[in-house]
């Protein structure tokens, strides 16, 4: 098929992160001819989502790729004497510093496979013994680290095909009471389990079955599917630059968005839950009636500090966490302020920047729900996917596992004129999109990266207990050294299609100061403890316990100027990968800036027409015919009804 390809178009754009594909949309929807290629077996690069086995095949062939040598390239023979090559890298350097570690019980067999797998998937991870603590499953080495994962399941993404399980659990998030029994439904006892359960009285069995339900790593294999892990962790600001971007293009249609439910703090060694909103503020327990009156003034304040200049001005040049300590709040509220709603720390904003932020989270509030943030169901890996299908509905022409070998530069223009993939095809475009983990060293000799701290846990219950166990939930843990960062937290639930009944997904992500673990296994130590057999007589206060984990570091390229490339040509433009931010703002921006660029005077990604207003000018077979190929397709690749951000105030009720 890659061997048919056509050999020119408008502009090639390679990476299917979520800037790219953003970018490829809007230009495919502006009549350009896209061509939108991918080295990887999924789409998404670092904004991907996958299923537990994909995400063990995706540590498996980062480790492969590690490994690969640059050999003597091919591609040189095709480049002519008036040319020169920019070389592409094989490796992809984003992610470093792997470590995976299983705290569930290893009763893994054989014959354990993944529910609806082709093939048996033979997965070996790290186990922590609980007698030694977990300390003991440091591992020395980032490929002795990447080593200890093996699986045989091809990469594997959402399950939107999965249509019976998803109607399975919506059903069971609507009657509630039923996703509280996880018993059998999903719950895979040992032997000795139960044999025990057997013996017990009912009256008994109902204080004793939170002992009952242990989940092992082999009920974490067979319900792989039931997972979609993002390698990056954000959520959607109901009023910030993307969901205004998925309604206005009505790319919404291709995805479903849940609520986030709960915004969390951690203070003194508890979770508790922040009061957001009015209804929140008046009916909360943790606040005194004067704290209440404090805190709607406050709040009101932030709404139109703009227009009350005198009450900030003098205070612009201090930080916002000594501008709170001025505003006659107490401690309590402070902290509140600070780290769950403006979500900044003691020295990284100043007044303004609090102000600002702080703004911005109540301006999101009401729109969809009690929070401002919304999830897409089945994961961050969606929202790419969502922007690509857009981009193929108006022509663009996709290719996965299809590598581009280097890009080709006229010498005399200095204008990138081509690029050579790895069948040795030369495909000529105007311009050239490349998302930055496909630069080699040369090109990127000069350039300086931050890094993401990442880890990602699954868990048998939430951080703090509520009225529901379909809660979805945002906490921010302070720093508490010098010279480290906050860490947000975010925990999904099984409602949101990213984790299996009875479990419990939570991301942890921060700027990194060291190794991904160094940075985020002090705050996994405060909020869960390890998986253990042993029984525990208090377990109503006992902390959610930690079934499996992983760390890793990925490159933050969003900060980096294009001059710091190395002689790129002007045609030639650079995506940056995820940053570290909450949001999706700097994505699209970017995508919007570059979009401008190659298309100036066009609409950046406007509706698509509705088909009885298209009138095609000619002869009716092709209108006909244009009507059958473009129009319905978009329909009929939707995998599923999706709720419509079209009308916010509604469809939150």
């Amino acid at each position: 098929m890659a061997d048919n390809l056509p050999s020119e178009f408008d502009v090639i754009v390679i990476g299917t992160g979520l800037p790219e594909s953003i970018t490829a949309a809007a230009c495919s929807r502006s009549g350009q001819r896209v061509l939108h290629v991918d080295s990887r077996s999924y789409y998404g690069g670092n904004w991907a989502s996958f299923s537990f086995s994909g995400l063990l095949s995706w540590l498996k062939e980062y480790q492969e790729n590690s490994d690969i040598v640059n050999e003597n390239p091919a591609w040189q023979e095709h480049i002519l004497e008036n040319e020169e090559a920019i070389a592409l890298s094989r490796k992809d350097k984003t992610i470093q510093h792997v470590e995976v570690f299983c705290y569930a019980s290893q009763d893994l067999h054989e014959d354990v496979e993944e529910t609806g797998a082709l093939q048996k998937n033979h997965a070996s991870v790290t186990s922590v013994n609980p007698t030694e603590g977990e300390h003991s499953a440091y591992l020395p080495s980032e490929d002795e680290s990447l080593s200890t994962v093996s699986c045989q399941m091809p990469t594997e993404q959402t399950p939107n095909s999965d249509l019976e399980s998803s109607l399975e659990i919506n059903d069971v998030e609507a009657t509630g009471e039923e996703e509280k029994r996880c018993d059998d439904k999903t719950c895979v006892k040992s032997a000795s389990e139960e044999e025990t359960s057997e013996n017990v009285l009912t009256t008994e069995d109902t204080t004793l079955q939170p002992k009952k339900n242990r989940i092992t790593y082999s009920q974490i294999i067979k319900e792989g599917r039931r997972f979609n892990i993002d390698l990056v962790s954000k959520l959607l600001y109901s009023r910030g630059l993307l969901i205004d971007l998925l309604i206005k293009s009505n790319v919404s249609r291709y995805a479903e968005f849940k609520n986030i439910t709960r915004i969390l703090a951690f203070r003194e060694g508890r979770v508790e839950q922040v009061p957001c909103s009015r209804a929140d503020v008046f009916n909360s327990k943790q606040l005194t009636m004067v704290e209440k009156r404090m805190l709607m003034k406050f709040l009101t304040f932030c709404m139109e500090y703009e227009k009350h200049p005198d009450e900030y001005k003098a205070y612009e040049e201090i930080t916002f966490s000594e501008y709170l300590k001025t505003q006659k709040l107490t401690p309590n509220l402070q902290y509140f302020l600070l780290h769950s709603i403006a979500m900044t720390s003691e020295t990284a904003s100043n007044t303004i920047d609090g102000l600002k932020a702080t703004k911005n989270f109540l301006h999101c509030l009401g729109r969809y729900g009690n929070t401002p943030f919304l999830f897409p169901l089945y994961g961050q890996g969606e929202l790419p996917q969502c922007f690509c299908r857009m981009c193929a509905v108006f022509g663009g022409i996709y290719c996965l596992r299809h590598s581009v070998q280097c890009l080709v530069v006229d010498k005399e223009s200095r204008k990138c004129k081509a690029v050579i993939d790895q069948f040795g095809q030369r495909i000529i475009s105007k311009h050239f999109l490349v998302e930055d983990s496909y630069f080699s060293e040369n090109t990127c000799s000069h350039v300086q990266y931050r890094q993401i701290s990442r880890s990602v846990l699954i868990t048998d219950r939430s951080v703090l207990k509520g009225d529901s166990d379909q809660q979805i939930s945002i906490l921010t843990v302070p720093a508490v050294e010098t010279g480290t960062f906050a860490v947000r937290v975010i925990e999904l639930c099984s409602s949101t299609m990213t984790c299996m009944k009875g479990t419990y997904l939570v991301h942890l992500t921060c700027t990194s100061s060291k190794t991904a673990r160094e940075d985020l296994e002090p705050v996994v130590q405060k909020l869960f403890t390890p998986y253990t057999e042993t029984e525990i007589e208090n377990e109503e206060d006992e902390k959610p316990r930690l079934l499996w984990a992983l760390y890793f570091n990925m490159r933050d390229s969003s900060d980096v100027s294009r001059n710091s490339y190395n002689d790129l040509p002007s045609n030639i433009y650079v995506c940056s990968g995820p940053d570290c931010a909450l949001g999706n703002d700097n994505a699209v921006k970017q995508a919007e800036t570059l979009f401008q660029q190659i298309c100036p005077n066009e609409d950046f990604c406007p509706p698509p027409p509705n088909p009885e207003d298209i009138v095609i000018d000619g002869d009716s077979l092709q209108s006909e015919a244009s009507e059958s190929s473009f129009i319905p397709e978009a329909n009929s690749e939707t995998p599923k009804e999706s709720r419509s951000l079209g009308n916010p105030e509604l469809s939150s009720q």
